[in-house]
């Protein structure tokens, strides 16, 4: 068995290839579009890159790919949190713990030559894009946006030396109606004439897209592993999810005129992908646009206030105008992910609103040897 860098765009192509292979016989994971995935990955076009570096590598056994990994830093994150962590990303592998072993061992050589001194991970490449290794809730499909792995793959982290830093839950919650006490207490909300909350605004679109970008410099920055994002990197991810984006599932709140919170949803696009296996052809646009109506399920994949301006009602307005346009649209299962292990309050609200935790993300970590 040998480890290869990726070093070209034949070999970042099986680099994407191979959890296509690994995957072939479980029919719960959902296959990333490659283009998108090669836009994701190379370093000359993701703005990530602008301040990170990374390197991927697979291991191969004569023409076989058993498995793969990236290594990246990240200067924003260490300056941020004031630390010295180096990440790894795209874990995929076969159930050998050997091979395994050369691949984290390869990410953790990488990552002290950068001057790291904790591996982290996994993150594709940090929270604003994929990140956690499923520990729990393997027998259903992810929503959009969200990973997906086979069971043993922690078992081979942790072989290796890493350990739990934090979980991430993905709440789900299945209903046709509105709970009476949300009802109630938005209804008593929406009388504060202080508080305005309103759907993405088609016809401002750019405005009211550097409206959300400034409410979420403000109002995520507490929050654990948050980095700060440049305009750029926030522009892609925009121009990434706006194909997908239902601006009467994307709402902004104002308090006294004041931008102060924002939340988004979105339609549960992995039904589609699923059906086309990572294609962008002419037949696999035909079934997108067949199966787009179909969708019965979202993902709340943002929401946040501002925080001088929590605990006025702001968060549950969201949840009543996100509840209520979503049953409009006949949608009757929804994710709200991911959410901390710590984070009290968010995971009170889930389970008041009959919410059930049915996936669990584990974030590893261990110091550089």
């Amino acid at each position: 068995m040998n480890v290869v860098k990726i070093d070209s765009k034949k070999l970042l192509k099986e680099f994407i290839k191979v959890p296509f292979d690994l995957y072939k016989d479980d029919k719960y994971w959902v296959a990333p579009l490659i283009s998108d995935s090669l836009k994701h990955l190379d370093t000359k076009i993701n703005p990530f890159f602008e301040y990170a570096e990374a390197e991927y590598f697979i291991v191969v056994d004569g023409k076989k790919v058993l498995g793969r990994i990236s290594a990246h830093t990240n200067p924003n994150h260490n300056k941020f949190h004031n630390d010295k962590k180096g990440f790894f990303g795209f874990f995929d592998c076969i159930d050998n713990q050997e091979v395994a072993n050369l691949l984290l061992l390869k990410a953790e050589e990488w990552l002290k030559s950068k001057g790291c001194e904790i591996i982290s991970g996994p993150f594709n490449f940090n929270t604003n894009d994929e990140c956690g290794l499923l520990v729990e809730g393997f027998e259903s499909s992810p929503f959009v946006m969200m990973p997906h792995n086979y069971s043993y793959y922690a078992k081979l982290l942790e072989n290796y030396g890493l350990e739990k830093s934090m979980d991430l839950y993905a709440w789900l919650l299945e209903t046709d109606t509105m709970p009476k006490f949300l009802d109630d207490l938005a209804k008593r909300v929406i009388k504060n004439d202080n508080i305005k909350v309103r759907c993405l605004d088609k016809n401002n679109l750019r405005n009211d897209i550097e409206t959300v970008f400034s409410i979420y410099q403000k109002a995520w920055e507490k929050n654990w592993g948050f980095v700060p994002m440049s305009k750029k990197e926030f522009d892609n991810l925009v121009s990434t999810l706006l194909p997908i984006v239902d601006p009467e599932l994307v709402f902004i709140a104002e308090y006294n005129g004041i931008p102060s919170g924002f939340s988004v949803a979105l339609p549960n696009y992995n039904f589609l992908l699923h059906k086309i296996n990572g294609r962008r052809d002419p037949i696999s646009i035909i079934k997108l646009l067949y199966y787009k109506n179909r969708i019965t399920s979202m993902r709340i994949i943002t929401l946040g206030v501002v925080h001088e301006f929590q605990g006025k009602g702001i968060d549950t307005l969201f949840y009543y105008h996100t509840w209520k346009t979503g049953l409009d649209k006949h949608y009757n299962k929804g994710e709200f992910s991911w959410v901390l292990e710590n984070n009290g309050m968010m995971n009170s609200i889930a389970k008041r609103l009959g919410a059930k935790v049915h996936k669990v993300y584990r974030i590893y970590e261990k110091k550089v040897s």
